[in-house]
């Protein structure tokens, strides 16, 4: 009979290296209509990267995405509750050769920002936490564009 703890302690290791290899996963918070099947779609065709030095992140969450540095990341999740009628600021946000975009975009007190598609469904969320937002400009919104468009438009922003 042969011995099988090498066999065992070869999956131990192998069970090992995956959890550790998740632990740089950025925590997110699942939308309330994740299970939508336009959202794989949409995540799966989220950049590589944003801008200069915001590489993409794995993330903890179905139908989410993330860019930055994992302590401060910038965090998309779709299947996010659509807005209806707003008096937040409203934005077009064009994307070069591609679809044009409304975001609705509020401050919030903590000096984050967070865009949210208006008249989409499934709705994209975008959270960009303060010290990114201090740091550089969201000129990379436009190239979420094609990614987004996948969603049904329904509205616009006025």
């Amino acid at each position: 009979m042969r011995n099988r703890r090498p066999a065992a302690a070869g999956a131990v290791v192998a069970i090992l290296g995956l959890l550790a290899g998740c632990s740089g996963a950025v925590a997110a918070q699942v939308a309330p209509y994740a299970t939508d099947p336009v959202c794989a779609s949409v995540v799966l065709a989220m950049p590589d990267s944003l801008g200069q030095g915001l590489p993409q992140r794995d993330t903890t969450a179905q139908a989410t995405t993330a860019w930055g540095e994992p302590g401060a990341p910038i965090v998309l999740r779709c299947g996010v509750e659509p807005l209806g009628p707003t008096t937040e600021h409203c934005q077009k946000v064009e994307t070069p050769g591609g679809p044009s975009i409304d975001w609705v975009t509020v401050e919030n007190d903590d000096g984050s920002w967070t865009l949210t598609t208006y008249g989409r469904v499934p709705a994209v969320e975008l959270h960009v936490p303060a010290s990114v937002a201090a740091a550089t400009d969201t000129s990379y919104v436009d190239q979420l564009g094609p990614a987004v468009a996948m969603t049904e438009k329904r509205r616009s922003c006025l």
